[in-house]
């Protein structure tokens, strides 16, 4: 995300495409190699020292880029898209790179940017690829990208940010990756959307790993009628699961299965019922955090297998409400042998069909489950389907200071320049709402939270918001989470550096348990 001050050349005439109704697979939107006189008398007006077109040792042109001075403004061109006419849709982003002397960026988002920055109704996102810092040759930078459906603009980022050193850029391309998911059906399928359970709600939160049965029974005491059962292999999103050893990870699978069999009697006591969430999936992520599962086949077969024996372990379990088949997933460029998302979900519903006939099937859009990308997905052809989102929007407050140290960021107010209030969180989920109503489908809320240092009432205040939200559209939800890690916690203050329990309720804890009290079990 772009945190700081800076110079944009905006370059209005240098997409090549014109707007037209559709797009296909592969068709190219922009190009650019910075060769010939075509391409020179396109930059040669928006050229300044930082900025030029040289010659590389490869024979050819590519466009350099220059930071000098740590204190300056950083450099970026930005390049316009044909938003409107992209709504909707993912595109690939390539681009060779070469770099001299680039320095240690202060935050995981600054350095080199080739970078998507979206503009719409529901807020910014800046979906992008981190190169390294230092020095390197000529490398490829290739990555997807979606397009909400609710964009406005769309620029084509590239340049430093808050690093000096120098950058070159050559074979800019962005290429349209997938069909538009078509039409809904009209009118919407009648009856009422499945639910998977006879409850008004279920509203709970996802858990930690390793709980014993006092904690379950203290989560109870709460009045919770739901927990999101996380099967994470030591931490998310890099795991274990990324060198892929299969057999490592089926031994891990079955003792987290275990540990699940062994709390099945306490919660049907309490009527927590269960979602059973794969949060590592086989072969885990890798260092783009894109998994691994679109990358290789045998970690589809073991994906495949794995469902069909959970499938025959719970089938007949009433306290289970269903599978949520895999964590945030998250695609980036799929090999043509491999399944993309909605295929692997499509194969791996049909085995566990032949197998569960009843539970609910959970389902979240790639790539990383959010609102936006669920308006965008194509609901598969099954009955008794649940779909699902996280909600961590605004990224920039709900996140602030997880990964890097960051000036304090409230709620609500302005926060990456957009007024963000109840209002803003309202226009933000209604992309998910319409898209219900298309398809006349239940939505189950699987994560959300704001971590607990966000500065005064911030965290109350937002997680109080989109609960009501969630509420006013009887969506069921799990807050992320109950005694999982310490930033997560409704039960510590907003303390970041105390991570002991709160002697009396926080107003967070508190806000979670007058909800559980309308709970039916």
């Amino acid at each position: 995300m772009m945190k700081v001050s800076y110079f944009i050349f905006l370059l209005v005439l240098l997409t090549t495409c014109t707007v037209i109704d559709a797009f296909d697979r592969g068709d190219i939107i922009l190009l650019h190699n910075f060769d010939g006189s075509d391409e020179e008398a396109i930059w040669k007006k928006f050229l300044n020292p930082l900025i030029q077109l040289v010659a590389t040792d490869r024979g050819d042109q590519a466009l350099r880029i220059e930071r000098n001075l740590p204190n300056s403004p950083s450099t970026f061109i930005s390049i316009p898209l044909p938003a409107l006419a992209l709504c909707g849709y993912k595109i690939r982003i390539q681009a060779n790179i070469k770099a001299a002397h680039i320095s240690i960026p202060p935050n995981s988002w600054n350095g080199i940017k080739i970078m998507l920055h979206t503009k719409g109704l529901s807020g910014d996102n800046y979906p992008q690829q981190n190169l390294p810092r230092g020095t390197f040759d000529w490398r490829t930078a290739d990555y997807i990208a979606s397009i909400p459906r609710d964009t406005q603009q769309a620029n084509l980022v590239l340049g430093l940010e808050a690093v000096t050193g120098t950058v070159w850029f050559d074979d800019v391309k962005v290429i349209v990756y997938n069909k538009l998911r078509p039409p809904p059906p009209s009118p919407p399928p009648p009856g009422l959307p499945f639910k998977g359970h006879n409850l008004t709600r279920l509203r709970g939160a996802m858990i930690g790993t390793n709980l014993k049965e006092q904690d379950f029974r203290d989560f109870g005491s709460w009045n919770a009628n739901h927990i999101r059962w996380q099967l994470m292999w030591n931490g998310f999103p890099h795991s274990p699961a990324d060198n892929g050893d299969i057999s490592a990870y089926e031994i891990w699978l079955e003792s987290a299965l275990k540990h699940l069999d062994s709390m099945l009697p306490v919660c049907r006591e309490l009527g927590m019922h269960i979602l059973i969430d794969l949060h590592t999936p086989p072969g885990g992520r890798n260092d783009e955090k894109e998994c691994n599962l679109f990358k290789e086949k045998r970690f589809q077969d073991t994906f495949i297998s794995l469902w069909e024996k959970i499938a025959r372990r719970y089938k007949n379990e009433s306290i289970i409400w269903g599978y949520d088949l895999v964590n945030e997933p998250v695609e980036g460029i799929v090999p043509d042998d491999v399944m993309d998302w909605q295929q692997l979900a499509t194969v791996t519903i049909e085995h566990i069909r032949a197998i569960d006939s009843e539970h609910a099937i959970i389902i979240e859009a790639a790539p990383w489950g959010g609102p936006g990308v669920l308006a965008d997905f194509e609901p598969l052809p099954f009955s008794k389907i649940v779909y699902s989102f996280h909600m961590y929007e605004p990224g920039t407050f709900t996140h602030q200071s997880v990964y890097d140290d960051i000036p304090p960021v409230s709620y609500p107010g302005i926060i990456d320049g957009k007024m963000w209030n109840k209002d803003q969180l309202r226009v933000n989920m209604k992309r998910v709402l319409d898209w219900q109503h298309d398809y006349n489908v239940h939505i189950y809320v699987g994560e959300f939270s704001a971590i607990r240092w966000a500065p005064g009432s911030s965290a109350y205040a937002y997680l109080r918001d989109v609960i009501d939200i969630f509420e006013e559209n009887n969506w069921d939800w799990a807050y992320h989470a109950f005694r999982e890690w310490p930033g997560w916690s409704v039960e510590h203050i907003g303390d970041k550096d105390n991570t002991q329990y709160s002697p009396i309720p926080t107003d967070r804890q508190n806000l979670l348990m007058n909800w559980f009290t309308q709970n039916e079990h």
